[in-house]
């Protein structure tokens, strides 16, 4: 039986992401998917969908809104993936105990305000020129190892590098068995 594997998206939705069908397309035949528009899970009613109009509903309730219903939704342990505003509402449900068995976040510049990290195997990959991402010390504190791509901003996951590269990253993580060691006796 294949894994479960929740993808919450960027604000955007489903209105931009054409990006999206290409994670599936490399996902799909090995992850039973669910896939969740953040702007519907935030229950947002933005008349002029500006990028500003859109961040501000989102951080002035639509995150916490957006958890809520997530936590609702999905009660079975799986593996997310979340783009920009997705893995930070993944992350943040992490942290009230949605059940995460990893956790992969592509540019969720907000989560750089976060003191705490949920209790699983968590990837956070930025651009380089992201310059809302996470400081340093940041890593430290959580005990996360930074990975950032030279030449990437913030729309990075939307490159198809860079969804090639994530995409392998689960592959990997589900379908690698761990080693085991072998005993051998010595006479």
């Amino acid at each position: 039986m294949a894994e479960r594997l929740v993808i919450v998206s960027d604000m955007w939705g489903s209105k931009r992401g054409l990006w999206i069908t290409s994670y599936l397309g490399y996902l799909q035949q090995y992850f039973d998917i669910t896939y969740h528009d953040s702007q519907q899970l935030a229950n947002l009613d933005v008349k002029v969908h500006t990028t500003e109009n859109i961040h501000r509903a989102f951080v002035e309730g639509g995150i916490d809104t957006a958890v809520a219903h997530l936590m609702k939704k999905e009660t079975q342990p799986a593996h997310y993936l979340g783009f920009s505003t997705g893995g930070t509402i993944a992350w943040k449900a992490g942290l009230l105990g949605l059940p995460i068995k990893s956790l992969y976040t592509v540019s969720s510049t907000r989560i750089r305000a976060e003191e705490n990290r949920p209790d699983c195997k968590t990837t956070v990959l930025f651009g380089d020129h992201d310059v809302y991402r996470p400081k340093g010390d940041w890593y430290k504190k959580l005990n996360l190892e930074s990975e950032l791509f030279e030449g990437f901003g913030h729309d990075m996951y939307t490159d198809e590098k860079i969804i090639s590269k994530v995409c392998l990253d689960l592959l990997k993580s589900v379908t690698q068995k761990p080693k085991k060691l072998h005993k051998i006796k010595v006479a």
